[in-house]
């Protein structure tokens, strides 16, 4: 009966062993190239590419760049803009302005543009790619004074 029991036990740790190896190796993997967003008070160059702000005055143009690393297979994103601010129901949320850009054929791997706001406060831009609306593609935040 002891011997059936240590044979068991020995075939449960080879079994949980087995287990957490898999686990680990798939759960720490190689590390996937995210969409982001940049921000610069001037039209974004590569000299400048680099000078990104999070902080902009009211009524002055905030240039961005999407950094796409997978193409965009319907070639079309969504963007949205969206101020923060316990004056607005709906959790303290307000859509501010939204667009639906279509990638030309140099634009496979960026899109850039700009926006103007007339109001202070803190806000957050979000992509989304037309090939899966649901999930946010990029995102991130900046102050307007």
């Amino acid at each position: 009966c002891s011997a059936k029991n240590y044979k068991s036990g020995k075939m449960k740790k080879l079994i949980l062993t087995c287990l957490s190896i898999f686990l680990i190796l798939t759960t720490t993997a190689c590390v996937r190239d995210r969409a982001s967003i940049l921000f610069n008070k001037y039209p974004i160059t590569e000299k400048n590419i680099y000078d990104n702000s999070t902080v902009f005055q009211a009524n002055s143009r905030i240039y961005y760049l999407i950094l796409m690393p997978e193409k965009v297979e319907s070639r079309y994103l969504y963007i949205q803009i969206i101020k923060k601010d316990n004056k607005y129901g709906q959790f303290g949320y307000n859509l501010i302005q939204t667009r639906n850009i279509r990638l030309k054929d140099e634009e496979i791997n960026y899109f850039t543009d700009y926006f103007v706001l007339s109001e202070g406060g803190y806000y957050f831009m979000r992509v989304y790619s037309k090939d899966n609306p649901h999930k946010i593609f990029a995102s991130a935040e900046f102050y307007v004074n």
